[in-house]
């Protein structure tokens, strides 16, 4: 099972955008596939009209029964081979209630685990902040999947996020394979041209050498509850996000995530 975590400290540069994307395309491509929502506002949630203020059971009831499975989280999102796990609007208490609590970084991981046969791709949608669920993210990942928007306020919540990276890093004593994905690239724009030469000076390792591009059919395709690239396959933007799927599944991806437990501990 290939886990993936899309993040980045920054809301609105295609995180949800980028999750339902490429679940579709996993799940095009005859992978069993999972979407877990792990943001508190519920986009992805709501994207598949289920709505996070009365969502339940879901992502909030793991957490509060320290990772049990209820089947009945589960929910269909009107593609084959695509599962839900979706959101409620009360994730956002759990760093109150449980942050400080020993292996609350864990939760998911085991979850996960407890699901490992069941999918053979999961796709987890993260919060634009870092707290205890950015952190289960990471910890229950494989890769993790940076967009960022091609416009100069975008660039700061990558900057916060390559530092988290970086901590995560130390703690575990290896680095956590990553990619950069510019988005809602538009080149008759000044500011998404400057910005993605910016990226390639700053980040040249890590940054994937393709764009997104911006394609009004994401907002279309949104209304129908349905990827874009299965109601559209041919869409532009359909077109990168196949090219970015096959980018990552050729780079593998590094299981010494799931033999470090000693290390994450203290998570």
């Amino acid at each position: 099972m290939r886990v993936w975590t899309v993040a980045n400290q920054k809301g609105g540069v295609g995180k949800t955008t980028t999750v339902v994307s490429l679940g579709g395309l996993c799940a095009q491509r005859g992978h069993r596939t999972l979407l877990v929502d792990l943001d508190p506002h519920g986009s992805l949630s709501s994207y598949f009209g289920l709505d996070p203020e009365a969502v339940k059971p879901g992502l909030y009831e793991l957490f509060r029964n320290d990772g049990a499975m209820d089947p009945d989280m589960l929910r269909e999102t009107g593609v084959d081979d695509l599962m839900l796990l979706p959101a409620s609007t009360a994730l956002a208490t759990l760093d109150r209630q449980l942050g400080t609590r020993k292996g609350m970084g864990l939760i998911l991981r085991r979850a996960l685990d407890a699901l490992h046969g069941q999918f053979e791709r999961v796709l987890l949608d993260c919060p634009p902040m870092l707290g205890v669920l950015m952190v289960n993210a990471l910890a229950a990942s494989q890769r993790v999947v940076i967009p960022v928007q091609t416009e100069f306020l975008a660039v700061k919540g990558l900057e916060r996020m390559t530092r988290t990276l970086s901590m995560i890093q130390q703690s575990r004593g290896h680095e956590q394979p990553h990619v950069i994905v510019p988005t809602l690239y538009d080149p008759r724009t000044r500011a998404s041209v400057e910005t993605l030469s910016l990226l390639r000076d700053d980040y040249p390792d890590s940054l994937w050498d393709d764009v997104i591009p911006e394609d009004t059919l994401f907002r279309e395709a949104s209304k129908q509850a349905m990827p874009l690239t299965v109601l559209r396959p041919w869409a532009r933007g359909s077109q990168a996000y196949r090219r970015l799927l096959t980018y990552i599944e050729a780079a593998g991806d590094d299981d010494r995530y799931a033999k470090v437990m000693g290390n994450d501990a203290a998570i």
